[in-house]
């Protein structure tokens, strides 16, 4: 993002989440950004006109980098894949084929962390709203990060990066599956991640 910028190009940084939005540089909320709707639906579009200001500002964009992008429904994708598909249409012919028309759209994230909220519907249809399950997905080239940057840190001391590492593999092991019980109601927490007594402080009156 940083060396886009630096070379004069124009990169659009949004987030699924308002408080992810904050972290980021110039971040804005997806919804707001792309003006998707709330009430989304198979055949949404963002409200998005040619020739508005916005139109304009995604025609010179060269990359779009969404965070938490599988807490986004799979519609809001779809959305704005119809509509960058109409008002990029005479940018580049070749791209018509393109999901996107041909923008590059970096989306961050992990499926292990928290997908789109579905109420009164059960893991099936909030499975059924992720982006892995849009007609989109097979388009998306998927990029893993491996190393976890967090314990590259200078620690100093030795106990706390072992620390660190036990609980880094202990959310892989759950998002693997592992250590859940069968119907997904629970899963087993490290003993020391466990708060055993806790002290009620009363305000006195």
């Amino acid at each position: 993002m940083a060396k886009l910028r630096s070379e004069g190009k124009i990169v659009l940084v949004v987030a699924t989440s308002g408080i992810d939005a904050l972290l980021l540089s110039s971040g804005r909320i997806a919804h707001s950004r792309f003006r998707i709707p709330l009430d989304i639906t198979e055949e949404s579009t963002c409200d998005i006109k040619k020739g508005t200001q916005l139109a304009k500002l995604l025609k010179q964009t060269t990359l779009i980098i969404w965070d938490k992008a599988p807490m986004a429904n799979r519609y809001c994708f779809k959305a704005l894949d119809r509509t960058l598909k109409d008002i990029l249409s005479k940018k580049v012919r070749s791209n018509t084929d393109r999901i996107f028309r041909g923008l590059t759209i970096a989306l961050g994230d992990d499926f292990r962390q928290i997908l789109p909220v579905i109420p009164k519907r059960k893991k099936p249809d909030i499975i059924q709203a992720c982006l892995s399950s849009s007609t989109l997905w097979k388009h998306v080239t998927v990029l893993r990060l491996t190393e976890n940057m967090r314990l590259k840190t200078n620690l100093i001391n030795p106990t706390e990066l072992d620390n660190l590492k036990t609980f880094d593999k202990c959310l892989l092991d759950i998002g693997e599956g592992m250590d859940v019980a069968e119907d997904e109601s629970c899963i087993e927490i490290l003993e020391d991640l466990k708060i055993v007594n806790i002290i009620v402080m009363k305000k006195q009156l």
